[in-house]
Formats: structure tokens, sequence, C-alpha cells
């Protein structure tokens, strides 16, 4: 659906220019869900803002559809954008605000009224039809806008961060929507986000940015399970680093001693490049157990335990000063083997652990 070649944004000249895109290419697919992630300036809003028309990229191409579109203005491309302040009109109804983007297409008065009734289902907004938009709540105000978008069928529906004035629950609820109304209408969604568990819980593919350059594209479980860099596993969720020597390599495994002198197999020696001698060490809290001293292939202090409701993280002070830390989730049945200040083991499942490259 769309192809973007080595764009590059710069701003500015001379020293004070500032490469918002760096050379980025990425192919989205006909009827995906595809999410750009990343920190805050890392280009996501940019590359946005070239699909849609209002950034101009100074350098690369962007074909939807298989045409070009760079020299099309925003109005005669088959987008739509949901913006994060959603700017529905406030002296409009509900419905009248869905209906505006047809009716300046000059839609027909029946097909525009049809329009709007189907969206209202798709959104379930159809008792709201007639309310002004400042007598609803936030998250209908989201819906409205997303039906407005949705209402001129856009090949592509751009959304920027279109979730983040919404609270906790809300979200969360917005979310399983997004994916239901991408899934039932098949249009090409492509989401900006800075929010990990927003790109993992709704995306098909996400790719992950920084300093204006895609480090890594993939499934959730791939960008989770098998981070690409450093930056990409300390972005995604909560990551351990340790500290290893690679003794020996096999493939993609290897065997590496870690810094209190036990050894263990890891994975992606292959994919990181990763020779004999000092490496990093990437572990994800949840692949880590609690074991007593002596029994695990790391020892510390146990300096923090804190409940979460759905799981326990335990901050342990390795011997060599570093910090790891565990999650364990909660059962009803679950012993509390391990309190604070207590001298604790760590078990990692032989393999668990990836290599990667800076």
């Amino acid at each position: 659906m769309i192809a973007i070649e080595n764009v590059t944004k710069i701003y500015g000249e001379g020293k004070s220019a500032f490469r918002a895109l760096d050379d980025v290419s990425v192919t989205i697919k006909d009827n995906e869900f595809f999410t750009l992630l990343g920190p805050s300036g890392c280009g996501k809003t940019t590359l946005l803002r070239t699909i849609a028309g209002f950034v101009d990229p100074s350098s690369g191409s962007i074909r939807l559809g298989g045409k070009d579109i760079l020299q099309s203005p925003p109005y005669k491309r088959p987008v739509n954008t949901v913006f994060q302040n959603y700017a529905l009109f406030p002296h409009m109804t509900v419905a009248q605000n869905i209906a505006f983007g047809l009716e300046m297409l000059g839609k027909p008065k029946r097909e525009v009224k049809a329009t709007v009734e189907e969206m209202l289902e798709l959104v379930r907004m159809t008792p709201m039809a007639d309310r002004q938009t400042g007598q609803i709540s936030g998250g209908q105000q989201q819906r409205v806008a997303l039906a407005r978008a949705l209402a001129p069928r856009p090949q592509v529906l751009l959304l920027d961060e279109p979730l983040s004035a919404l609270d906790f629950k809300l979200r969360k609820d917005m979310q399983l929507e997004l994916k239901r109304l991408q899934t039932e209408t098949g249009i090409t969604f492509v989401f900006v986000t800075h929010d990990q568990e927003e790109a993992l819980t709704m995306s098909d593919r996400i790719a992950v940015m920084n300093a204006g350059k895609i480090r890594q594209i993939g499934g959730a479980r791939d960008i989770y399970d098998q981070p690409a860099e450093r930056f990409v596993a300390d972005f995604i969720g909560d990551t351990n680093f340790l500290d290893v020597e690679v003794l020996e390599i096999t493939g993609d495994a290897a065997r590496v001693r870690l810094a209190g002198g036990a050894e263990t197999t890891a994975r992606g020696a292959a994919e990181a490049g990763t020779g004999m001698g000092a490496a990093t060490l990437a572990t994800r809290p949840e692949h880590a157990r609690l074991v007593p001293v002596g029994q695990g292939v790391m020892e510390g202090l146990l300096s923090q335990v804190v409940y979460f409701g759905t799981d326990t993280h335990y901050h342990v002070t390795l011997s060599d000063g570093a910090a790891f830390t565990l999650r364990q989730q909660n059962t009803p049945d679950m012993a509390h083997a391990f309190t604070q200040g207590d001298r604790v083991g760590i078990h990692l499942a032989p393999g668990v652990g990836q290599l990667l490259k800076d």
C-alpha cells in the first residue's frame, strides 16, 4: 500500500541543520495496522506528516498504491488523519461532524446520510448522533473523530497519538476498539505512538525509530523477544543488561561467563555479530526466577519488593554492584518466600538471554 524509499527531511542549513528523518525506507502492507514507535523527537510524527502531505521531504520518494504522491497536495491524497486533539467542530452535532467531509466532497445527500448512519453504527455512537460534541466524553469524541476520518473511505488512515489525552482505562478500551475498526474496515492504519504497550497491543507490525532512523521492524513478539540492538531492547519493556564474556560460539548460540563466574548459554550471537570476549547479555525480568543462595547463576541482595497488583517486581543488587529486576505474576496461592534484605540467587534458564550489539 505504501512504499517509502530513502526519505530524508532536513530542517535548517549548515551547522544548525537537523535531520528529522535520515534515509528512511519502509513498506507498509495493504490492510495492515502498522505502528511507528519511538521516543519524542525520533522522527515518527514527521514521517507520518510526509505521508499526509503536511511536510515535504528533502529527498526520497513515497508511493501509495503504486503512485507517486509527493507532488499531490494533502487534500488530493487518498489518506485521512486523526490528530491528537481530534479537531471536532463544537457548533455541530456528532452526525454533522461525520457528514462534514462527505459534504465537502460533494457527495449526494442520500449517500451522506447512509454513510453517516453506517459510521455511527461502526463506532457505536448511534444514540449520540444529535448531541453536540461538547456534550460527550473524551472517549466518545475520539470515536467521532475516527468516524469522520473513516467516512470518505480513505485507502490509508493516519493516527497521530490519538489516545494520549485519554485516561488509563479508557485508553485500554480504545486500543481494542481501534484494532476492531481496522479489522472491520480493511483500511490500512498507520499509527504513531511513544507508548510501547499501545504498539504491542494493536499492531500487525511495528517500526521502532530513534534519531530519525528505523532501528527494527517486526511483529510485536519479534520486537519484544528478539530485539535487534540495545536501544530496541531498552525501549521496549523492561530489560536487564549484563556484562558477560563470550567463551564459545556455535551458530547463533554462545556459551558465556557472567561477572560472578557462573556460565550459561545465550542466543543471538550470529545476529549481533558477537565475537569472543566482552559482550552484553539482555534478559527480560519475567524470564528470571528467584532461588535460594547457591542455586542460581548469580547472587545478590534483595533491595526492594514492589507490589503491582497483577505482578510483583523484585529489585536485586548483584554481588558486583549491578542492578537486576525480576518480575513474577501474582496468583492467589503464590508463596512469598523472599523478603526485602534477603540474600538471594537468580536462576536463568539456558538460552533465555540474548546477546546484543550496542
